[in-house]
């Protein structure tokens, strides 16, 4: 779950109370059938409703000056941006916005929206929760204790090749310019953690232990769990990676479950790029000024568990999907953790030595249109 049921009804609440369109005018999505609406939004209708209501009460909230578009109307300019990378201009002309007025709304309400994070992206806190989230887990894959597929999220964007260092800056190891989140998501694709917005060139395990969730998770606040990272991340006590060089079958099936887990991530991220269009490209970049990128990145990720909880099909597959970033390594080797090395050893005995444990996990996995 992306969040709590108390948390979810306690809002549904707020939005009956509260989710009336201004004046009691109808909603500007009523123009568009369900058809359209899907093809312009990359949403139904119940979840566009929710999410404008739950827009309009965050702007009171926050005490915004008053807007001079309805919230209807810089719902729909957003929404239409994210779904396509550019805002329609039959939807710009029908509230009277230019495209320079578009991307400072955007802005606007992507900072709303990524306000919004307290209340729709949620790791598990309680031990109820995480216990559930493991189980989740070790069911799918096999693997005990995981709390998330921790993986970096590259975004594409453009910066300019004449300011050759800041440009150096924002190339990834696929060689191409980017930005780049450290995301949690659970096996089902919800997203638990969005942090961060680096320059492509940062190392994922940079990110990690300067983030609030690998400080959290490497001093013990979330007990004796892992969250499953790729070959860029150090093995620690709470990062479990695969095993680099396999020398037995023990070790071949932990390395098959851990990437079938971590598959997860790519599937969740697929689906994100595909119903957010926008984050393919996300415009023009300077180093020192990603907070609209940062807002973007976690507004989409807001929407990508809402999206899920109305379950909304994302738009179908086109081309194939980007796979997840291979680690950026040091060229100084990493020192290996014993007492982690340890335990991971310990965890692929208990849980991968026989052949037969194969047959616990389900054989079906998620797939592109589950998340």
């Amino acid at each position: 779950m992306a969040f709590a049921l108390p948390v979810w009804l306690a809002v549904q609440e707020e939005l009956l109370g509260q989710g009336e369109a201004e004046n009691g005018a109808p909603s500007c999505f009523e123009d568009f059938d369900d058809e359209a609406l899907f093809q312009m939004f990359h949403l139904t209708r119940p979840c566009i409703a929710f999410i404008t209501d739950a827009v309009r009460i965050r702007m009171k909230k926050v005490a915004l000056k008053k807007p001079a578009l309805s919230v209807d109307s810089m719902v729909m300019v957003t929404l239409n941006y994210y779904a396509h990378g550019a805002s329609s201009a039959a939807i710009l002309k029908g509230v009277g916005l230019t495209q320079k007025d578009c991307q400072s709304l955007v802005g606007t309400v992507s900072g709303v929206i990524a306000g919004m994070s307290d209340q729709f992206i949620s790791f598990p806190l309680i031990r109820e929760a995480k216990a559930n989230v493991a189980f989740k887990v070790k069911r799918f894959c096999g693997i005990p204790n995981v709390l998330g597929v921790l993986a970096p999220a590259h975004f594409k964007i453009r910066a300019s090749p004449y300011e050759k260092d800041t440009f150096r800056s924002f190339v990834n190891t696929l060689g191409y310019t980017s930005v780049v989140s450290q995301i949690i998501c659970d096996s089902d694709g919800n997203i638990l953690s969005v942090e961060k917005c680096c320059v492509g060139s940062t190392f994922e395990q940079e990110m990690w232990e300067s983030s609030f969730k690998g400080r959290e998770m490497e001093e013990e606040l979330h007990g004796p769990y892992w969250v499953i990272g790729g070959k860029g991340y150090h093995l620690s006590k709470h990062v479990l990676t695969p095993v680099s060089q396999p020398a037995n079958d023990n070790e071949v099936r932990f390395n098959e479950a851990h990437a079938k887990i971590l598959n997860v991530m790519r599937t969740t991220l697929g689906s994100m790029k595909r119903r957010f269009r926008c984050l393919m490209q996300l415009g023009f970049a300077q180093e020192g000024s990603l907070d609209k990128k940062s807002n973007i990145i976690k507004a989409c990720s807001v929407l990508h568990n809402i999206s899920k909880k109305f379950s909304v099909p994302p738009p179908p597959v086109a081309g194939k999907i980007e796979p997840l970033h291979p680690g950026k390594q040091h060229s100084v080797p990493e020192e290996i953790n014993s007492e982690a090395l340890k335990a991971r050893q310990e965890l692929i005995h208990i849980n991968f030595s026989d052949v037969s444990i194969s047959e616990d996990a389900p054989s079906t996995g998620v797939t592109e249109e589950d998340v």
